[in-house]
């Protein structure tokens, strides 16, 4: 009974804390701007399973891609056990699930050997950071902060499954001829807890299921200050996919009211219509969508963008990855100010100009790259394009070749420095 009042009261914190975590999350995203549509649900449920769930962007890189994907299906499986000790540690049952029969069996089983294919993935993971040092780890934008956050996290997701097969071992130790479910990898290793005895078994057993519990309670609380918050995040984000192709630029509404209005003079603007817009583009984390912001919540930092981003690869300083990154910690900043204040708050910096600079924004060529790349769907170009349309629609700050189209455009209907009248002029030159 203290074990079950112990666990509700750790239960209650734990709850509370993450609730008043993704209430503060909430107050951020309604500081941003609507306008994305969920529609096309289908579609969407398609993509989220081959993506989300098939990680089939994640195995374009087959070995490391691999790993990964274990990983995630591992932990989907061994959500349910986790599920079954919250309920027994609630109720004070034990294998609660166990009534499942054969589905208890394959879900036991499945999270006994997954729980050690994780724990070989975490070791290859942390080696890679921290021996082998992969080059897309890295980046102006990847600090001191960024780096332990990673180690810190497998660290615990290492600790997570140890605990788990721990709690596999003691339990079929001592329960020899009766224990339920399958635990093929904790079967194997049964013999280094030969020498234990009864009471030493028992106390592994409490040891590893407060350990494992406990730290999927921290970990929780962990995930929305860290980049892992994909954790959370990817299955709903790969959902809210832009499911228009990635080559085609959204016109801004603003901009074709004002050209209707333009094309057909007599007509009256409404009261909509005739409204000036706060903002063109996006200067500041409350001009974005309210999708760039879960974008950037999403971001796991993984650098596949940045890796194949043509500007970052020849010397640009674009990196893609950077963006969001950018983003996410300037809501950091200005989000709270905003809750209290109302979004005219200002502290006088601005996502664009003082986190991201106006060269990193014309380095994009908009191939794209970066979108098709990315693991969770995220659409770095459409951000960039808005933030370049601030610059261009708002401080007139655009590099002088555009500029100089800009001009011709406006003088001569074309992009190029030639009057209309002699637009045909090249003609004469043909000789049949």
């Amino acid at each position: 009974m203290t074990k079950q009042l112990v666990f509700l009261v750790v239960t209650i914190i734990t709850l509370g804390a993450f609730s008043f975590t993704i209430f503060r999350l909430y107050k951020y995203l309604n500081l941003t701007q609507s306008g994305f549509k969920i529609d096309r649900i289908r579609e969407r449920i398609k993509i989220t399973f081959q993506v989300a769930f098939g990680q089939t962007k994640i195995l374009r890189r087959p070995v490391i891609g691999l790993m990964h994907a274990l990983v995630f299906w591992g932990f989907l499986v061994i959500t349910i056990g986790t599920l079954e000790m919250i309920i027994d540690g609630l109720i004070g049952s034990e294998r609660v699930l166990s009534q499942t029969g054969g589905f208890y069996n394959f879900v036991t089983a499945s999270g006994d050997i997954f729980a050690a294919l994780i724990i070989i993935s975490c070791i290859i993971f942390l080696l890679r950071r921290h021996v082998f040092h992969i080059k897309r780890f890295s980046g102006i934008e990847m600090t001191r902060k960024s780096e332990l956050d990673a180690s810190l996290a497998l660290t615990m997701i290492l600790l997570l499954m140890v605990s788990l097969v721990g709690l596999n071992i003691s339990y079929v130790s001592l329960n020899p001829d009766s224990y339920k479910g399958s635990f093929p990898v904790s079967e194997l290793l049964i013999g280094f807890t030969a020498d234990y005895s009864n009471g030493g078994l028992v106390i592994l057993q409490e040891v590893s299921w407060w350990t494992h519990i406990l730290l999927v309670y921290i970990f929780a609380n962990v995930l929305p200050y860290s980049k892992h918050f994909h954790v959370f995040m990817a299955v709903p984000n790969v959902f809210l996919t832009r499911l228009q192709p990635l080559t085609k630029i959204e016109n801004m509404e603003e901009v074709t009211k004002e050209v209707k209005l333009m094309m057909n003079p007599d007509s009256t603007p409404s009261d909509e219509e005739a409204q000036v817009p706060k903002r063109f583009g996006v200067k500041d984390v409350e001009d974005a969508s309210w999708l760039n912001y879960v974008d950037s919540l999403t971001c796991t930092e993984c650098g596949r963008c940045t890796s194949v981003c043509p500007a970052n690869i020849t010397g640009k300083q674009l990196s893609p990855r950077k963006i969001f990154v950018d983003f996410r910690k300037r809501m950091k900043e200005k989000g709270p100010g905003m809750v209290k204040e109302g979004t005219g708050f200002s502290d006088n910096k601005s996502l664009v100009g003082d986190y991201i600079t106006a060269e990193e924004l014309w380095a994009c060529t908009t191939c794209n790259a970066c979108a098709q790349e990315c693991p969770v769907n995220i659409d770095h170009p459409s951000l960039i394009i808005d933030m370049r349309r601030y610059l261009v629609l708002e401080e007139s700050a655009a590099p002088n070749q555009l500029n100089v189209m800009f001009s011709n455009i406006e003088n001569n209907g074309a992009p190029w420095p030639f009057p209309q009248s002699e637009r045909m002029k090249w003609s004469d030159r043909i000789t049949l």
